[in-house]
């Protein structure tokens, strides 16, 4: 009893302090505002780093990642403001400038971006993606001869880096030099042929030198590579659209739309070709979409007037060309429909005014009295979307040339706690109060051990089996302190029960107190050494500390040892994460998620085939565990078995995750060039 009430005065001299400016541990606070930062949960991270800021109002450290976090909710304007008190207090920190420099692009401060990158590059000359940034800026700026400039020294410092042959194919356009954009583009594919960029780059370049087959066919692959992506599909249909290929086209804005229902340019350019091929009505419905988007698209009302005209309503038709000619008074064709329309229903009068325009206009113009009417362009079939010219109301549309549909890959780069990978296995399974919403539910998680103890109503709230966590609210952040205070009360009352250690554990865990987390873990196991949720928990704030370590670069393992002694260190650490779930095994061997979660780990740890029995153990006790079949499709792949690995990926398609058909692609891609 003496040593759990010690124990108890521990955790509160730990826990009270962060309400006292003048007495915080501010790197053990520094340290949980990173983990929230890193596992995104910004609006908590923030308040972390506002306490280290009261503190140690000196320090540069808290005020860079403050800003970092208010950059993640889109505060641009904040996270410029704490990144200059960062630099203020220590300037020779390159990623200052770097989330400065980002932040300022959001404004479309390009010119100021351009300045922080050039100060990074002087501390870091060889960071990629300073170099990737200071170029995008330069093309923003169309300063094209430095951006190209800043790109030849790009891939001299990574001459295997993709994006810059990619945005120097788009440089060396602007510079009309098209022969050196395709030898980029060629390369760009050359060196990464599995990137739907590089073969949507390449595309793109034969649509501009009106190689229309050819972009077909290289857009073709892009869209095979990255089947998500609406419009890779809207610049096929473009390709078709060339090559009179109306019935591929109209496919091509049907999958686009499938994919972003809302796609402004895919339901303008399906009603002008539904049109064109007779489907009046259907055609009408997409210009009631382009109107409720824009409702004073007039070249939309003019095309859905004369739908509306060919399908017998005559008033909707004289509507909509009022609606224009009020905005175009000297757009004759729109009178010659009205007057159409007029007389149709009888209106011969307003008939007669609309043909009597036309005629003076007509004759006006043969007498030199006005200038002649803007007619449309006949050099082309389609036109930009910021064209205003009437005259050209039939034409489809193309993005202007700075929509995203249109130009190469240019992320802006330098999210500093982004995980660069491209597949990567679903994540661990954690015992939480929240998740995030899904438009398809891809399963339901439930164990009866968990059912039962929330029955029980011993925890204050409701505890979900995910694995797709959700960041706290303020208000939610502000609910779990105070409950850690409640809890805190109440096992100084009663410290032998193992319940209100778990329910502290978990409003440490998410307010992502990871220390204080794991020891009432740890006390909860000596209340209790047969409560499972404990061993299960421990292990997975475990994994996450080790993920965080890993993976921050500030965060690395301080042991000078060389790489192999390093490994070891690492895996002994996994083992020990693997012992807790070993023993939730024990206790609750019908517990699903521990079998997953253990695979996890035996993956990480390489041990890939003792994983495969995991999974297999998993999707055993649930045959329709998703994440499971995907984690042993990978494992599968790693191992060679790329057959049954593809199947189980097409499991977790089929079970609703559709990632899983991008990486099928992949996997399929490399057996077939293997095969030849």
């Amino acid at each position: 009893m003496i040593r759990k009430l010690l124990y108890i005065l521990y955790i509160i001299g730990v826990y009270w302090p962060l309400s006292l400016h003048a007495q915080i541990n501010t790197d053990r606070v520094m340290t949980i505002g990173r983990n929230a930062l890193y596992f995104e949960d910004y609006v908590l991270s923030i308040q972390y780093f506002n306490q280290v800021i009261n503190a140690k109002p000196y320090l540069a450290e808290p005020y860079f990642y403050r800003g970092l976090a208010k950059m993640n909710l889109d505060d641009y304007q904040g996270a410029e403001n704490d990144c200059t008190e960062a630099i203020k207090r220590n300037p020779f920190v390159p990623n200052a400038y770097q989330i400065r420099g980002i932040s300022r692009i959001r404004q479309e401060k390009f010119k100021d971006a351009i300045q922080d990158y050039e100060k990074a590059l002087k501390l870091d000359p060889e960071n990629i993606s300073l170099w990737h940034n200071l170029a995008l800026c330069r093309m923003r700026e169309e300063d094209y001869a430095l951006a190209k400039a800043d790109l030849d020294t790009l891939i001299r410092i990574a001459p295997r880096y993709t994006d810059a042959y990619l945005m120097r194919t788009e440089v060396s356009l602007k510079q009309k030099d098209t022969l050196q954009a395709m030898t980029d583009a060629d390369r760009a594919i050359e060196m990464d042929r599995y990137n739907s960029d590089t073969w949507a780059s390449r595309g793109m370049l034969f649509m501009q030198r009106e190689k229309y087959a050819d972009a077909e066919t290289d857009l073709t692959e892009a869209i095979r590579l990255s089947v998500r992506n609406a419009g890779l599909f809207i610049n096929r249909a473009l390709a078709r659209y060339y090559q009179n290929n109306l019935r591929g086209a109209m496919q091509d804005y049907d999958f686009a739309l499938d994919i972003d229902r809302n796609n402004f340019i895919g339901h303008y350019n399906r009603g002008l070709l539904r049109a064109q091929v007779g489907d009046d009505n259907r055609a009408i419905e997409d210009f009631d979409f382009v109107l409720k988007v824009e409702p004073d698209n007039m070249m939309a009302i003019f095309n859905r007037g004369l739908l509306r005209d060919k399908t017998g309503d005559y008033s909707g038709a004289i509507e909509d060309y009022t609606a224009v000619i009020d905005e175009y008074p000297n757009f004759l064709t729109g009178y010659q429909y009205r007057a159409q329309a007029r007389r149709k229903i009888g209106d011969l009068r307003g008939a007669d005014e609309d043909e009597f325009k036309v005629l003076k206009a007509q004759l006006d113009a043969q007498n030199g009295k006005t200038s002649q009417k803007q007619t449309a362009s006949v050099d082309d079939k389609t036109r930009k979307k910021s064209d205003k010219n009437m005259n050209n109301y039939r034409k489809i549309i193309v993005a202007d040339s700075e929509d995203e549909t249109t130009k190469y890959k240019t992320d802006y780069r330098g999210r500093v706690q982004d995980r660069n990978v491209t597949i990567l296995p679903q994540p661990m399974f954690a015992l939480t109060y929240y998740e995030k919403g899904e438009e398809v539910k891809r399963q339901i998680n439930y164990s009866k051990y968990i059912d039962d103890l929330n029955n029980r109503h011993v925890l204050p709230l409701r505890l979900l089996i995910t694995n797709n966590e959700t960041s706290l609210t303020e208000e939610q952040v502000k609910l779990h302190f105070a409950s850690i205070d409640e809890v805190t009360e109440k096992i100084v009352k009663d410290p032998d029960n193992v319940m209100h250690y778990y329910a502290r554990a978990t409003d440490f865990y998410l307010v992502q107190d990871f220390d204080n987390a794991l020891s009432d873990l740890d006390a909860a196991i000596e209340c209790d050494s047969t409560f499972f949720p404990a061993y299960f928990m421990r292990a997975l704030i475990h994994y996450k500390q080790l993920e965080y370590r890993k993976r921050d670069t500030e965060a690395e393992y301080e042991m000078k040892v060389d790489n192999n002694s390093q490994q070891q260190v690492r895996v002994l650490d996994y083992a020990a994460i693997r012992r807790d779930l070993d023993e939730v095994i024990r206790l609750a061997p019908d517990f699903t998620y521990a079998y997953y979660n253990r695979g996890n780990i035996l993956a990480v740890m390489k041990d890939y085939h003792a994983a495969l029995v995991d999974y297999n153990k998993a999707i055993e006790l649930d045959s329709r565990f998703s994440d499971a079949y995907y984690n042993r499709g990978l494992t599968n792949v790693f191992l060679g078995n790329n057959r049954q690995g593809i199947q189980d990926l097409s499991k977790a398609g089929e079970l609703g995750i559709f990632s899983a058909y991008s990486v099928i692609k992949r996997f399929t891609s490399v057996t077939e060039t293997k095969d030849k």
